[in-house]
């Protein structure tokens, strides 16, 4: 009969201690870094933005530049909330079909 205080004080315990296990097996913010920089390497010049959304994922800022009559630049920018030392901006130009884009060129920023 002792031991079922015991295993009360146990069970009502136990959920405030799940989440510290779970929190230490999350993997870390820098994985998403690491795994962008390996992909990063798939990239080449005339890739589509659906492939690149496929390879990256989906950019934290996007930006169109017009210059004039011509479509101009998309430009893509990935940055990880861990990493306050490199952003990867990826740069696409307008193909011969409307709202098409290819990657024309990328590069990391204060890497």
């Amino acid at each position: 009969m002792k031991i079922l205080p015991v295993l009360i004080a146990l069970a009502v315990l136990a959920p405030w201690t799940l989440p510290a296990g779970a929190q230490a097996s999350r993997p870390t913010a820098n994985a998403g870094l690491a795994r962008a920089e390996r992909n990063a390497i798939e990239l080449k010049q005339g890739m589509s933005a659906e492939d690149v959304e496929k390879l990256l994922g989906k950019p934290r800022r996007t930006a169109l530049k017009s210059n004039g009559s011509s479509p101009g630049t998309l430009q893509w920018t990935y940055a990880w909330a861990d990493s306050s030392q490199s952003s990867l901006r990826v740069e696409f130009a307008a193909t011969k079909t409307p709202a098409e884009w290819s990657v024309t060129s990328w590069d990391w920023a204060n890497y």
